[in-house]
């Protein structure tokens, strides 16, 4: 546990500096510490919302949130985070859509850090009809394995061109921070969750601590693209090693 309790924490450090909650990383470390498989989800997704609370707080007490960005998304995320929670799947499945997410996860990552930095950039208007389909699957691709959904969100509005850094950041941490509490809400419907997942309370408190380190780095220390850079190469290695954990 201890080994574990140290990979959160630098986990929680690399996601909260470019504005995520961590949660795929965190997924792919418990399945690959052989934690109990049903307790995964609601661990990952209270270390999420652990995380981008502070973050979140700040953008909210700045006033610098775009809810018109934001607000499509959440309709069509915040039913289906719930509704995916809701389904309990084999774990031979939850392993395959795992390194799916994470491989895809990480190129997605990789592309958006090109796109850090650039405040200058022709902003283009996204119906709002096509931003509730894609927060509608992203939310219930969220809610069925345990992550908030704001590494997919943020690459999408970048590469969409649908708003500025800033805006963009900042939507993706309010995204996980709702989403993540809406997927925990339908892990609770599950009965299996309520007796076990407190006792990984050490990995709560690294994150905390975690989390808030990164943002201290992300303000004081590296800038955006390289911290992408970094979390990118981590997401692309942790899914490697669970490839060939289902191959092996």
């Amino acid at each position: 546990m201890i080994i574990l309790t140290i990979f959160f924490f630098i986990t929680a450090i690399l996601y909260s500096s470019v504005g995520f909650g961590g949660g795929s990383t965190y997924l792919a470390l418990l399945l690959i510490w052989d934690i109990p498989f049903y307790i995964f989800p609601i661990i990952a997704l209270i270390c999420n919302i652990i995380v981008v609370s502070g973050n979140s707080i700040n953008f909210l007490r700045t006033k610098n949130v775009n809810l018109s960005l934001l607000l499509p998304y959440l309709i069509g995320s915040v039913p289906f985070a719930f509704f995916g929670a809701t389904i309990s799947i084999g774990k031979s499945l939850f392993e395959i859509l795992l390194f799916l997410i994470l491989l895809i996860a990480g190129i997605f990552l990789l592309l958006e850090s090109k796109s850090f930095n650039k405040d200058q950039i022709k902003i283009k208007k996204i119906p709002k009809i096509f931003s509730i389909i894609i927060g509608s699957i992203i939310g219930f691709i969220s809610g069925l394995v345990g992550i908030g959904g704001g590494i997919f969100l943020s690459p999408i509005l970048f590469l969409l061109k649908a708003g500025y850094p800033k805006h963009i950041t900042s939507t993706a941490s309010l995204f996980i921070l709702i989403n993540s509490m809406f997927g925990v809400a339908g892990q609770l419907t599950k009965d299996i969750v309520l007796n076990e997942f407190l006792n990984y309370w050490p990995l709560f408190i690294a994150v905390l601590i975690g989390g808030q380190i990164g943002s201290f780095l992300n303000i004081k220390f590296l800038s955006n693209k390289i911290l992408a850079q970094i979390t990118s190469i981590l997401v692309i290695f942790v899914a490697v090693r669970i490839g060939f954990r289902l191959i092996a």
